[in-house]
């Protein structure tokens, strides 16, 4: 009897860690159920008013007064009629120049300052990166009106370029300049964070070999931390781009005429006194997303990589 039971004794442990296989597969499925729903519902609310915009596009305007969700005919001249309509070539020119002005100025000083921040030591290193950090809570509508007032001329004399000696002077003010649109966004605080997380991360190694064969902070930086730090440039790249691309606001409160106006104030031509031309506007609105979509899903993985790596994932 006593060899009976110890043959079938091995058993019970068997089946019992079998149930809790078992148990625990079922939990994973559930969980994973749980959670792909969620994404889906979540994508579904994020590619509705998508696919709205460009199925307004492609409707008349009383189409979109009833609150059609397809068009009866697509409308494909809306798009050749807001180009042409709203000046779309010139605010389509303003844009790409007024957003790589931008990106060029802030990586510029973006770079530099992530890198003293994270590889010089001097003294208030700490207390000054903290207060950097510390304007990111600062709402933007609250330095709307500082920044303003900069622009104007009210605060500091701005400097003024000249083609005649000398070929600078200060006073004046930069509305409706490229200045106003370009200068009050070249400095970031999260893109200083962004950048100096990357930084950081760099092994000390290098520098130390970069130190033995005589290179300094300058030779160090484009040499070694610009080539490895390329994900985190092209997230902050990206980033840029999107919110100079995007902006609507600053650009209608410092330009009074249509020289410098980029796409997304032009797109306010639409909103006429006999009311809003909302096929025209949803055909604009899908031609000025373009470059944003073309551009995301090209640098979609090193975009992710970047975000990934610099101590902001979740």
């Amino acid at each position: 009897m006593a060899d009976r039971s110890l043959e079938f004794s091995p058993t019970i442990p068997t089946v019992a860690a079998q149930q809790d296989d078992h148990l625990w597969s079922w939990r994973r499925l559930l969980n994973k159920t749980l959670l792909y729903s969620i994404l889906v519902v979540a994508a579904v609310v994020a590619m509705v008013p998508f696919l709205w915009m460009i199925s307004s596009s492609l409707m008349t305007l009383g189409e979109t007064i009833n609150r059609q969700w397809l068009p009866t005919t697509p409308q494909w001249d809306n798009y050749t009629r807001a180009w042409r309509d709203a000046q779309f070539g010139d605010y389509f020119l303003n844009s790409v120049i007024i957003t790589g002005v931008t990106i060029a100025g802030l990586l510029f000083t973006s770079i530099f300052a992530a890198y003293a921040f994270a590889r010089v030591k001097f003294f208030g290193r700490g207390v000054m990166f903290t207060l950097i950090l510390s304007t990111l809570m600062i709402p933007e509508s609250v330095i709307m009106i500082p920044n303003f007032l900069t622009v104007t001329g009210r605060i500091i004399p701005l400097p003024q370029l000249h083609p005649e000696l000398p070929f600078i002077s200060f006073g004046g003010s930069w509305m409706n300049t490229l200045s106003a649109l370009t200068v009050p966004f070249m400095a970031n605080a999260f893109s200083i964070f962004l950048l100096r997380q990357f930084f950081a991360q760099i092994p000390d190694d290098l520098w130390d070999a970069a130190r033995i064969d005589g290179s300094g902070h300058l030779r160090f930086l484009l040499q070694i931390v610009l080539p490895i730090s390329r994900p985190a440039m092209l997230t902050v790249t990206l980033l840029t781009f999107i919110g100079a691309w995007n902006a609507f606001l600053w650009p209608l409160i410092v330009t009074t005429r249509e020289t410098w106006r980029p796409l997304m104030v032009g797109l306010y031509n639409f909103v006429q006194e006999g009311g809003t031309q909302t096929h025209l506007m949803m055909a604009g609105s899908f031609i000025t997303i373009i470059p944003t979509l073309i551009l995301y899903f090209l640098t979609q993985k090193t975009f992710t990589e970047g975000i990934a790596t610099t101590g902001l994932k979740g």
